[in-house]
C-alpha cells in the first residue's frame, strides 16, 4: 500500500510593507502587468532612480523606484488576474508569494545582507 504525502506548505516569509520597489521585486522576482497579469521577471537592471526590467515573455520596460507605484501596491495586496502563459511562472513560486505578507512594523527590509 502506498502512502500519499501531502505537499509541503510554504514558509511565511514577512516583509515591510514600505520596502523600496527594487529591492521588492529582485527579491521575489515577480511583476504585476496593468491588465493584471503575473509576469516573471528574469533580469532587474538598477540605472540612478529607474530600472530596467525584463520579463521571461521577452518584454523589457523601464521603471521609478516608488513605494506607492501601482505596482508596488499591487505586489503588496498580491491583486492580480492571472499568470502570464507565456512566462510560465510554476507554481511553487506562485505558493510562496501567497505565503508572503507585508507588515508595517515587522519584517526584513530586504536590505543587501538579507536572504
Amino acid at each position: 500500500m502506498a502512502v500519499k504525502i501531502p505537499p509541503k506548505q510554504p514558509v511565511k516569509r514577512y516583509y515591510r510593507k514600505r520596502v523600496e520597489l527594487f529591492r521588492l521585486i529582485d527579491k521575489i522576482k515577480l511583476w504585476p502587468s496593468r491588465r493584471g497579469l503575473l509576469h516573471g521577471i528574469k533580469t532587474v537592471e538598477v540605472i540612478g532612480e529607474q530600472a530596467r526590467i525584463t520579463t521571461h515573455c521577452s518584454e523589457t520596460f523601464m521603471i521609478r523606484n516608488s513605494r506607492n507605484s501601482r505596482a508596488a501596491r499591487w505586489l503588496r495586496n498580491k491583486w492580480f488576474k492571472g499568470v502570464c502563459g507565456t512566462c510560465r511562472v510554476p507554481e511553487w513560486k506562485l505558493s510562496k508569494y501567497s505565503a508572503t505578507y507585508f507588515k508595517r512594523q515587522y519584517g526584513s527590509d530586504l536590505l543587501k545582507n538579507d536572504r
